[in-house]
């Protein structure tokens, strides 16, 4: 989906375009029956994952009173049925398990974070994080290593889009975003 289409906000972060498509890969919902969206801020992801996903259940946390609105706006705008909004920041109680969790941001608490989407996960299932600070990356990638988690990848994206400048054209270059996926451990015996 198209970044232009979401309804944004000017302090409100959105996923963009191309790191969204790879997360959303990484999240390999095709079988999934819930995704848990830590930050969803926009909705970005949710809303693609929902749409694109009608048997997804979709929980979509965010803190921010404005990001909150413009999510339910979003929402509104492409008909998702299949998301509930909550209110508040992670960790939050959540009944039901997840086949997935993608977390934008951590508002200071990543490794506590880690940990709940972790135990929110049902074994098997993907927990996917996008960074914009090497900081997080690396202590992200840190307390992974010692986490429950099989199938650590990380990668970082540097996109550029063509921008017209005067009468010419230039690659515009986005902030390098870093991706990290992993599965959680299945239990032994």
């Amino acid at each position: 989906m198209k970044d232009e289409w979401f309804i944004r906000g000017e302090k409100v972060p959105m996923t963009k375009e191309a790191v969204r498509a790879l997360a959303l890969s990484k999240l390999a919902l095709h079988d999934a029956r819930h995704l848990i969206d830590v930050g969803a801020g926009t909705g970005s992801v949710s809303i693609e994952a929902a749409l694109a996903n009608p048997q997804l259940q979709v929980t979509a946390i965010e803190r921010n009173p404005a990001a909150l609105g413009l999510l339910e706006e979003n929402c509104q705008r492409f008909a998702c049925r299949n998301i509930t909004l909550l209110p508040g920041a992670a960790p939050l109680f959540i009944e039901r398990s997840a086949d997935a969790v993608f977390m934008g941001g951590s508002g200071g608490h990543l490794t506590q974070l880690i940990d709940w989407s972790l135990a929110q996960l049902n074994p098997g299932g993907r927990l996917v994080m996008t960074f914009i600070l090497q900081e997080n990356l690396s202590a992200a990638l840190s307390h992974l290593t010692c986490s429950p988690v099989t199938a650590l990848e990380c990668q970082q994206l540097q996109v550029s889009v063509l921008t017209a400048l005067g009468s010419g054209h230039y690659f515009k270059p986005h902030n390098p975003v870093f991706l990290l996926s992993c599965e959680k451990e299945h239990p032994h015996g």
